[in-house]
């Protein structure tokens, strides 16, 4: 579904990622696991069209994405829910998810989904009116996810859904993935609780100062001496 074919990407003079090549197949659930500012999120950003690489490809369902808009990725069926929630909090939860379906027109399809994010998250149901700012963190992760479903992508990016959150909380937020997956979805999962990351995920890529240093399925990434050690506690 997904393919980075030597992908580099640069701030200034900054190479965030070096000669990145991935993919992802559909159905599923590949995590991208690394330290803090491995280029994770970078990596995200140039799939979703909010950066373009200097150098490579980027392919999805074998067309090249490498220079579309973000709207022409969410509309060819990319969404993505980005590390730090990024909330529209002066509109309501209702408005949040409203402007996630934004590039729908199927009104009877777009019900029947808020009524499955409603399924997923509860608690998002009591609060469709309240203003999205003033929910808590947990909450707005939550929306932040949910947001990104309204547009019932073919593939949904996750870029750091745990971080900020409570033990309980983060448990709350795979059990979700693990639902959505479970559901037929295809996952691209960026996450700093490697641990976690690696028990929900089909493959995984260890990424390093933008590179592209380890790969291989969660059962492998999980025993592996080096990762364990560096991501697992070890």
């Amino acid at each position: 579904m997904l393919e980075l074919q030597s992908v580099s990407v640069s701030y200034g003079s900054i190479r965030a990622l070096r000669e990145v090549s991935l993919s992802v197949r559909e159905g599923e659930l590949v995590t991208l696991i690394g330290s803090n500012g491995a280029g994770k999120s970078t990596c995200l950003l140039a799939i979703s069209g909010v950066l373009h690489p200097q150098r490579g490809r980027i392919l999805y369902q074998g067309e090249d994405i490498t220079r579309a808009s973000p709207f022409e990725i969410v509309r060819r069926g990319i969404s993505q829910s980005p590390e730090g929630r990024h909330v529209f909090a002066r509109l309501t939860v209702a408005e949040n998810l409203t402007l996630g379906a934004g590039p729908r027109r199927d009104r009877a399809g777009i019900e029947r989904d808020r009524r499955w994010i409603f399924e997923l998250f509860p608690v998002l149901q009591e609060r469709l009116g309240q203003l999205a700012g003033t929910l808590s963190g947990g909450e707005q992760q939550m929306l932040a996810m949910a947001r990104a479903l309204m547009s019932r992508p073919k593939l949904l990016l996750l870029d750091e859904p745990s971080l900020g959150l409570a033990p309980l909380m983060v448990q709350t937020i795979f059990e979700v993935t693990r639902k959505v997956r479970a559901e037929g979805g295809t996952i691209l999962l960026v996450e700093q609780n490697a641990r976690q990351a690696l028990e929900v995920a089909d493959r995984g890529y260890v990424l390093e100062t933008g590179q592209i240093i380890l790969e291989g399925s969660a059962h492998e990434l999980k025993h592996d001496e080096g990762v364990e050690k560096a991501y697992l506690g070890g």
